[in-house]
């Protein structure tokens, strides 16, 4: 939004895709899904059918759909690389294919559909790469004004994430503060989405419990060295964003995260369980399963997952779990927090608790 309004663009000529469903999908991506197991892969038939099914009062112009090579991470500088899904980013094509098969539904309905590769990982390039593909479809646009405009997508980024790590903050202030017990979501973005995480998250916080998602955890010097510091001082990190002594192979940005929100969950007191979400034959996320299990479990903390996610949700067994999951904090939260603590180092910015 922040990208595209900066070009003048109205945000009210902006239109998003709605949050995944199976009517969604059942209905707009009919005969065009892709082969491919991976359940986000297979919802995006659903979104472009609906965008391009819209009436005309609400009748898209252009369809954008980037295929996304790397992301900015708050980990670039102390991984490898930050690289994007390979399936995810070759979606934008896949899926198009299917919308191409028996005649050409975009010329049809005049949408030019954009799809650069983009890396957002490497923001220097990233104009480049929106201006060569965008300066078909947008008249009159020129190199600079798409260099402002994409600085200013990443302040309107920036704020987005501060405000989010802010909030996250402010949560566990609260669980210090009362000495109560929250919930971490070990999961990819896309599960944010109520379809593709079949709303487990919502349906945990019903209990009463507190929810943070790994991506937005706070990052603030003084939370992070206090508790990354005695790690740092034994030579075991190089600083609190180093996972290098748990994941040697740091290519993938969300996997990158997904492993250091474990080495958090593990050293944060008041976060007494983290749950693992992620989808059906996910080849990225399978070599994860293991070692995000054992950081979490080593602390005492508890581990839950939900590790075969798809297009059809198992209502029954994802209460049963979640029954489980609420069972086991009820029972186990004192002790898990009274434990962490008692291994914590002293002055805790959060909260002063007593040693």
């Amino acid at each position: 939004m922040g990208f595209f309004g900066a070009l003048g663009i109205d945000p009210r000529h902006i239109e998003f895709s709605s949050e995944t469903s199976e009517e969604q999908t059942r209905e707009y991506g009919r005969g065009r899904g892709s082969v491919d197991c991976c359940y986000p892969v297979k919802c995006m038939s659903g979104h472009l059918g609906e965008l391009i099914g819209r009436d005309k009062h609400r009748k898209i112009d252009i369809l954008f759909s980037p295929m996304i090579e790397s992301l900015p991470s708050f980990l670039n500088g102390h991984v490898k690389v930050s690289l994007a899904c390979p399936r995810v980013m070759a979606a934008s094509e896949n899926i198009k294919a299917g919308f191409l098969k028996e005649n050409n539904v975009f010329a049809e309905r005049s949408i030019r559909y954009v799809a650069p590769l983009v890396s957002f990982g490497d923001q220097p390039l990233v104009a480049r790469q929106l201006f060569e593909c965008l300066r078909h479809a947008i008249p009159n646009l020129n190199r600079e004004e798409t260099k402002l405009a994409v600085d200013e997508g990443f302040k309107v980024l920036e704020t987005f994430d501060r405000s989010l790590r802010r909030k996250g903050r402010e949560i566990l202030e609260l669980c210090a503060r009362e000495n109560r017990p929250c919930l971490l979501v070990l999961g990819r973005p896309y599960h944010m989405d109520p379809g593709i995480g079949h709303e487990i998250d919502a349906d945990l916080q019903i209990h009463g419990y507190p929810l943070l998602w790994s991506q937005y955890l706070p990052i603030d010097p003084d939370l992070l060295l206090w508790m990354f510091g005695p790690d740092i001082e034994a030579g075991r990190i190089r600083s609190p964003f180093d996972i290098a002594d748990v994941w040697p192979s740091s290519y993938s940005a969300n996997t990158n995260e997904i492993i250091w929100g474990a080495k958090f969950a593990a050293r944060m007191p008041w976060i007494a369980c983290a749950v693992r979400l992620s989808s059906y034959e996910c080849g990225m996320d399978q070599p994860t399963y293991s070692p995000l299990q054992q950081i979490v479990e080593r602390s005492g903390t508890l581990f839950f997952s939900f590790q075969d996610l798809d297009s059809t949700k198992p209502a029954g067994s994802v209460k049963i779990r979640i029954e489980t999951i609420v069972h086991y904090l009820h029972k186990c939260t004192e002790q898990i927090i009274a434990r962490k603590k008692a291994t914590s180092p002293p002055a805790c910015p959060l909260a002063r608790f007593p040693r």
